[in-house]
């Protein structure tokens, strides 16, 4: 079996935010896996995805504060800044943290560890609404 959807989010602030309830609510087929994979692919560049700690938010402001150090806004060197100050840091922080991941699926469900959650990374100021495309493949 093969199913795919895509799944729009609403639009979110800067920062990294859990977004697998989003995602297991858009797939109610996951039920009918016995053994399979999903493949979650984000269809953006300046917005990413990873997995990551579900449980203490601090994570994901310490994630968001990293990568801001890491990649600043008005850096001097920047060429690609039309789109405002935000932009081509967002770029960079896309590049390094992926644009999909793949997640097993067991018995219906998502074989996450127990502390793994799915993380969008929004790294624009007003990015808007992020579209995922999902992929469920399995029997």
């Amino acid at each position: 079996m093969i199913f795919q959807k895509q799944l729009r989010l609403p639009a979110m602030h800067r920062g990294f935010h859990l977004i697998t309830d989003y995602v297991l609510r858009e797939l109610p087929e996951l039920a009918q896996v016995r053994a399979g994979l999903l493949h979650v692919f984000i269809q953006h560049t300046s917005a990413s995805l990873c997995l990551n700690e579900n449980a203490d938010p601090t994570v994901r402001h310490d994630f968001e504060q990293f990568f801001n150090r890491a990649a600043p806004e008005n850096a001097p060197y920047f060429r690609h800044t039309s789109e405002g100050p935000d932009d081509m840091p967002a770029h960079l922080k896309a590049a390094v943290l992926g644009s999909s991941i793949s997640i097993p699926v067991m018995h219906g469900r998502l074989a996450l560890g127990t502390w793994q959650g799915i993380y969008l990374g929004e790294h624009r100021e007003h990015g808007g609404r992020r579209a995922l495309m999902l992929t469920l493949m399995g029997e």
